[in-house]
């Protein structure tokens, strides 16, 4: 995950009250409060960080990594080697979207995830926070971003009684959904998407007004940075309708693409999971767990950055006697726009 972080005290009313767009500004007293319970480094007065949200899993297995340290990690911004100012485990606390499906095919795990939702929600910190959010042809708010988890229970509880009698526009609820994490989240927690789908688009007509592309929900989960963590759901009608989708999605352009949840997990270092024998409360668990577990690696940019340009990321793991890279995978953001 990506954030920003430009330590001005001057700018700490204009970070609560401003639209956080492209990265998250982390003001010195904060950063003193976040840095000093690890005696990490304290960040000096107009330094530009860019922190990258980083999971390595081996990838034969998807099993995490052991412990790590910065020393394990390179990064690489538009090529160039970048010089690794901050690295931390678990040290920024999450904003959490929980994104459903509200089709058929998802409805009835989405009944029992409610069930058993305040179990799930045990392994959130008490710091972290969650808002909820249905979609099928249009994206809506079923409650916004709170600590509290009873509310978040019985927010869940009612999206599961809700039905939308609409298409499924994979592209506008992922971009909705990041423009909520960017406009009402906490501006210096790491913004998480963990989106309940069965991975069944539907591809509108023509690309009308209301309705956002593809590259739309891209360039939003760049600006937002935002991970993107989907559980997916396997069923008989997935099987019978996946060749079709993949067929459809390859004859049509970019601008009517319906998306895929592989590909937006991809894009922003997340990973998209089945429910693995699991039931969809003990997976959410489970998914949280390891958000948590997720390393945070910041640098400062080499050069300058052209406002508005995308900058490509690359984050690998350096070969050492105990760490061969070719059996490991890295999930990492693949870039970010300059500001």
């Amino acid at each position: 995950m990506l954030h920003f972080g430009q330590m001005n005290t001057d700018l700490v009313s204009e970070r609560h009250n401003s639209k956080m767009r492209h990265f998250v500004f982390i003001t010195l007293l904060a950063a003193s409060e976040l840095f000093a319970q690890d005696q990490s480094p304290v960040f000096h007065a107009s330094s530009e960080l860019v922190l990258v949200d980083v999971q390595v899993v081996r990838t034969k297995t998807g099993a995490p990594a052991p412990a790590l340290q910065a020393s394990d990690f390179r990064v690489f911004e538009e090529g160039v080697p970048q010089k690794i100012l901050h690295f931390s485990r678990d040290e920024f606390p999450l904003s959490v979207v929980l994104l459903f499906d509200l089709t058929d095919s998802v409805r009835p795990m989405l009944q029992r995830l409610a069930e058993g939702a305040e179990t799930a929600l045990e392994n959130l910190q008490s710091n972290d926070e969650v808002a909820v959010m249905v979609y099928a042809g249009h994206a809506s708010v079923v409650d916004g971003f709170t600590t509290d988890r009873t509310r978040t229970v019985e927010a869940i509880e009612r999206a599961a009684t809700m039905k939308f009698n609409e298409p499924a526009y994979f592209n506008e609820a992922v971009y909705r959904a990041a423009r909520k994490l960017g406009q009402n989240s906490s501006p210096s927690n790491r913004r998480v998407m963990i989106w309940l789908t069965d991975n069944i688009p539907n591809t509108p007509e023509a690309k009308g007004n209301a309705i956002h592309s593809e590259a739309d929900a891209f360039r939003a989960l760049h600006e937002e940075a935002v991970v993107v963590a989907p559980i997916l759901l396997r069923s008989p009608l997935w099987a019978a309708v996946a060749p079709m989708v993949r067929a459809a999605q390859a004859t049509q352009g970019k601008s009517l693409a319906p998306g895929d949840a592989h590909k937006y997990a991809e894009l922003t270092g997340g990973e998209a999971v089945g429910l693995r024998g699991k039931q969809p409360e003990e997976r959410l668990a489970k998914l949280i767990e390891e958000l948590h577990a997720r390393y945070t690696v910041g640098y400062r940019p080499s050069d300058a950055q052209a406002a508005g340009t995308f900058r490509k990321i690359r984050v690998e793991l350096v070969h050492s006697q105990n760490l061969r890279p070719r059996e490991w995978t890295v999930l990492a953001r693949q870039g970010y726009y300059g500001k």
